[in-house]
């Protein structure tokens, strides 16, 4: 594969996630995809076999950028394993407020909708979303270590703080509040000050 052709399909797969995450998969069709990325409908197929081959690639790119974002930032140096989690999670309030234009996060925008329609797409969102309690798991046992958490279980506290912050994410977003969000924020205190 010659440059050229990786980065039409990095092109397609960057649009491609610009527009799910604002309109959701389903809402997406072909013709407007190709439209905004300003590519021929054969190079969609020579990339990609189907729409549902697409959606998981998103889905990987999304997951693949969105795990490298946590592992610099959880590679901060000068930082305690809590303030690395605690920034974290201030990134999470603000990239899902509803000031931030920020992209927002796939896996709210996603999880329901496809989790029935692609079982590849499923498989994809689950396999992302473990990597990212992984990496929160392994930032919590650091905290023990470092002393500046207390000792928890760090896999269970990390399934806790995602199921939090992923459903404060689907509350903020149908209440078109952020006070959920805030509200994820305090309980997260209260959790890692056990």
């Amino acid at each position: 594969m010659n440059t050229r052709h990786a980065d039409t399909r990095q092109h397609i797969l960057e649009t491609g996630q610009r527009i799910v995450a604002c309109k959701g998969f389903s809402s997406v069709g072909l013709n407007e995809l190709l439209q905004a990325a300003e590519v021929p409908k054969g190079s969609f197929y020579h990339y990609f076999k189907s729409k549902e081959l697409f959606g998981q690639a998103v889905l990987e790119a999304y997951f693949d950028g969105y795990l490298g974002q946590i592992d610099r930032l959880f590679a901060t140096p000068g930082l305690s394993a809590r303030e690395r989690l605690l920034a974290y999670l201030r990134q999470w309030q603000h990239s899902q407020s509803g000031a931030s234009d920020d992209a927002k996060c796939l896996v709210v925008k996603l999880g329901a909708e496809v989790a029935d329609l692609s079982e590849a797409m499923r498989l994809t969102l689950r396999d992302g979303t473990t990597r990212i309690i992984d990496r929160l798991a392994r930032c919590i046992a650091d905290g023990a270590v470092d002393g500046s958490l207390p000792a928890l279980e760090p896999l269970a506290t990390a399934r806790t703080l995602y199921q939090l912050w992923l459903g404060a994410s689907l509350l903020a977003k149908l209440s078109r509040d952020d006070s959920p969000l805030a509200q994820a924020w305090e309980s997260s205190l209260t959790l890692l000050s056990a």
